[in-house]
Formats: structure tokens, C-alpha cells, sequence
């Protein structure tokens, strides 16, 4: 059953970030300066709280944090170097490895049936280790689901989760094509658990975050400003605290925590086969329908770097690997006003000496008079869902069928965005419609007559 994208909001998306840009002369020395000129102008105008790192032959040349990773009233904590951001689906290379560790150790093969281990599920005699590692199982994205956030905020067990997974259909047979499913790294996570006889957390740290050195990297749970942990922010009346997931729920897709500087750590080591051997590193980088094994390819012209995003809560990270140059970069943003993928994409650009102006913002000024014939509700013959567009003082919302309202950015004269979910409406007032811009497709909508 294919779902319109805008399902996806707010939860662990599947977005692949694309970094444009033309080749440039090796960049030996970082213009620090400019880096950072880059990332205070989007601090400075409220467009982004995060922390980012870059790493050449495994040593970081570059680290900074802006913003706040708590916000209560007046009280600011500021984002330092060492605060812990959730990762998202970034989770699903950590679990990726695991996996291969578990082949590696003789325990399993990518031919491995799903049906050795949780035979009710759909199709289970059918999906390999294989299929679920690069998306090709069928299994439905149960965060896609309109029930995922009647339940997404509690604590759950591993049989209500497999209960949840059996009710929902597969959306197509096992190996006939790829696309991105939550579910696959959902039950790698049980897997490893099943074979390791330890929870996933105990894993993680035996297996990765001890052996290569990650001190700040776990299996995360509610967060905890004693933790030094960020919590993420929707941007509104000033910065608005999102509501978080349980993580017994996304496990091996989307539990893992972490920081920049580990990050690059990681897949610095993974690249350097401390991780996993060079064949199984292969297999994760080889493309298939756009997924490898735990990894996305990743393009700055004619480079090419690995990696992997993740969107969890209002959190929006990337962590990438060009090879060639031995160069790792990650982002853990907790609060999304600018896009995250712009952002980076600048970074890397001034990184790697490729031409590129910093932005200067300058957002339109609305009253709430100005956004009263925006509002109303919307419906599209093209996807099944309604939007409806209120107000709040001065600031426009949406709100998609079955999911929680956003606020929209006013971007120019009748244009708004989402910057979290690549989101862009614009509006036909005197028509009483608007398109939805989204992932490369455009919707049209139209308001519904009262």
C-alpha cells in the first residue's frame, strides 16, 4: 500500500539528503571561520539549533553548537559539544553492523529466513536477512500508520510491537523492488537481541560504542537534561518542545543517541574495517533501487560519500563518509527552521572550497488579518488525505489527516514551509487552493466548499 509522503512527518523519515555542488581543490585546512560564519547566521535568526562535526583521516577539524538543548520560559541551557541529540534512523547503521557482526560470528546469513525467528509475521518465509538490510522486504512502514501516534509516546513490549507488525499487510512481494521500511530495522534490533541473548543496549555497547571508543553513544531512553540531553524544538511562538517517543518503539530504527564527534568516530571506524570486514562493507555500499545494507550514497558532484539521515521528534541528524578523502561529517540538529540538508550542504560546500553564499534571512512579516484567507480546509483528487489550515495569533498551521499540526514559515507573497519535512505550500487565495511541494512531487489542493 504506498503512502503519501506526508504520512512520514515528525517521525523517522526516509529522505536521502543530496549534497549538489561542482569538484573543488583538495581542502587540507578548513575555513574555520567561514564554517562558522555559516552556522551563527542561521543560530542568530532562530533558524537552527544543533551541533556539527568534521573529521579528516580520522581526527576533527571542525566542531560547533548553537542553540539551546533545553528551553523552559526563561530558562536556556546552551547546546555544548558534548550534548546528546536522538539519531533517529542513523540507529539503522548501528543495527546494520551488528547484523554483519552476527554473520561474521557464524550465527546468521543474509539468507536467513524471518520466518526462523517471528514465522507470523507477513510473508516471513519469503523475506531474507538480505531483503530487510536494504529495504527490499515488503514489510509495511508501520510508522505510516495512522494509529503509530496513538501509541508512539508509551512504553511497549516486543510481543505488542510483533502484534502490531502481523495485522499490517505487506505492500508487495519480497525482493521485487526497495522501499524504505521502518519495520525491517524494528526487527534486526529483536534479531540481535534473540542471538546475543542481551538487549540491544548491551549490544550496542560491547560491540561498537566499547570497542571503538564511544563514550557518548547509547541506547537512549526519556530524555534527561542530568544526561547533558537535548530535547527538540518546533519553531512557532519562539521555539515550541516537541513531544517524545518511547524508544522500547522505533529500537534498532531509531533508539540510538549520540553526538557529532562520535558519530564521525563511527563511521571513520567502520570505513577503517574495525568495525566490520572489507567484503561486508561492500555489500553495505552497494546500491540497490537507491538502498544499500544500512547505508545511502551521497553526492557532491562527482564525489561520492556513504551515510545515513534520520528525523525523530522534531531531531533531524546526518552523518556521511567520502572516502576518496577520507572525510566524515555529521549534524545533529534539534531544532529545524532552515532545512537541515541546506545547511549541511554549506558546510561542505565552504569545507571543500566549492563557491557558496551564506544566506541572509529575511521572512515576510504577517498579521493575523493577513493569514485569514489561507485558512480553511483542503482536499486533493491526487492523495488521500485532508489538510486544514488554522491560525494562532499570527502564525499559520497545517494539519494533515492523522497527524499533529505544524506550523508553516512565511517564506514570500503566498508561499510557506515546513523545513523538517521539505514542505512547501503555495497558496492561490483568490482561487481558494494550493500546492503541496514535497520529496519532488507537487499536490494541488483545494478548499473545501463550507
Amino acid at each position: 500500500m504506498k503512502k503519501f509522503a506526508l504520512t512520514s512527518l515528525l517521525f523517522i523519515a526516509t529522505s536521502i539528503i543530496i549534497i549538489a555542488g561542482a569538484q573543488s581543490a583538495s581542502a587540507q585546512t578548513p575555513n574555520k571561520a567561514r564554517i562558522d560564519s555559516l552556522m551563527q547566521a542561521v543560530s542568530a535568526d532562530h533558524q537552527a539549533m544543533g551541533s556539527m562535526a568534521i573529521a579528516r583521516n580520522g581526527s576533527i577539524v571542525y566542531q560547533k553548537a548553537i542553540g539551546y538543548s533545553f528551553i523552559a520560559g526563561k530558562e536556556h541551557t546552551e547546546a555544548n559539544l558534548k550534548t546528546h541529540y536522538r539519531t533517529g534512523s542513523i540507529s539503522k547503521m548501528f543495527t546494520a553492523v551488528m547484523i554483519f557482526q552476527l554473520i561474521e560470528e557464524g550465527k546468521l546469513s543474509l539468507d536467513t529466513k524471518l520466518s526462523e525467528f517471528y514465522p507470523q509475521l507477513p510473508n516471513a518465509e519469503k523475506i531474507t536477512i538480505s531483503n530487510m538490510l536494504n529495504h527490499r522486504s515488503g514489510l509495511y512502514n508501520f510508522v505510516a500508520d495512522t494509529t503509530y501516534q496513538s501509541y508512539m509516546s508509551k512504553p511497549r513490549t516486543t510481543e505488542e510491537m510483533l502484534k502490531t507488525f502481523a495485522a499490517q499487510p505487506s505492500d508487495f512481494e519480497p525482493g521485487t523492488k526497495g522501499e524504505y521500511s521502518n519495520t525491517n530495522s524494528v526487527l534486526l534490533g529483536y534479531i540481535i537481541e534473540n542471538l546475543s541473548k542481551k538487549t540491544y543496549a548491551e549490544v550496542l555497547k560491547q560491540k561498537i560504542a566499547r570497542k571503538i571508543g564511544l563514550a557518548d553513544t547509547y541506547y537512549g531512553g526519556k530524555t534527561s537534561t542530568l544526561k547533558n540531553e537535548a530535547f527538540s524544538y518546533t519553531p512557532g511562538d519562539g521555539w515550541q518542545q516537541m513531544p517524545e517517543t518511547d524508544m522500547s518503539i522505533p529500537g534498532g530504527a531509531g533508539a540510538v543517541v549520540s553526538t557529532p564527534a562520535d558519530l564521525v568516530k563511527f563511521i571513520d571506524a567502520l570505513f577503517a574495517g574495525k568495525l566490520v570486514s572489507a567484503a561486508n562493507l561492500t555489500l553495505m555500499k552497494t546500491m540497490k533501487d537507491g538502498f544499500g545494507m544500512g547505508l545511502f550514497q551521497i553526492s557532491l558532484g562527482p564525489k561520492k560519500a556513504f551515510g545515513h539521515n534520520g528525523d525523530i521528534d522534531g531531531f533531524s541528524s546526518v552523518v556521511g563518509y567520502f572516502p576518496e578523502e577520507k572525510v566524515a561529517y555529521a549534524y545533529c540538529g534539534n531544532g529545524i527552521d532552515y532545512p537541515v540538508k541546506e545547511l549541511v550542504n554549506g558546510a561542505l560546500k565552504i569545507y571543500f572550497n566549492i563557491p557558496y553564499t551564506i544566506p541572509v534571512f529575511k521572512s515576510p512579516v504577517l498579521t493575523s488579518e493577513d493569514l485569514d484567507k489561507y485558512v480553511g480546509n483542503y482536499s486533493s483528487l491526487r492523495v488521500p488525505i485532508k489538510v486544514v489550515v488554522t491560525k494562532k495569533g499570527n502564525v499559520l498551521m497545517a494539519q494533515a489527516t492523522g497527524q499533529p499540526a505544524f506550523v508553516l514559515k512565511p517564506l514570500e507573497k503566498d508561499k510557506f514551509g515546513y523545513a523538517l519535512a521539505g514542505i512547501v505550500m503555495e497558496f492561490r487565495p483568490i482561487f481558494g487552493e494550493f500546492t503541496l511541494k514535497q520529496g519532488g512531487g507537487a499536490f494541488p489542493f483545494t478548499k473545501d466548499e463550507d
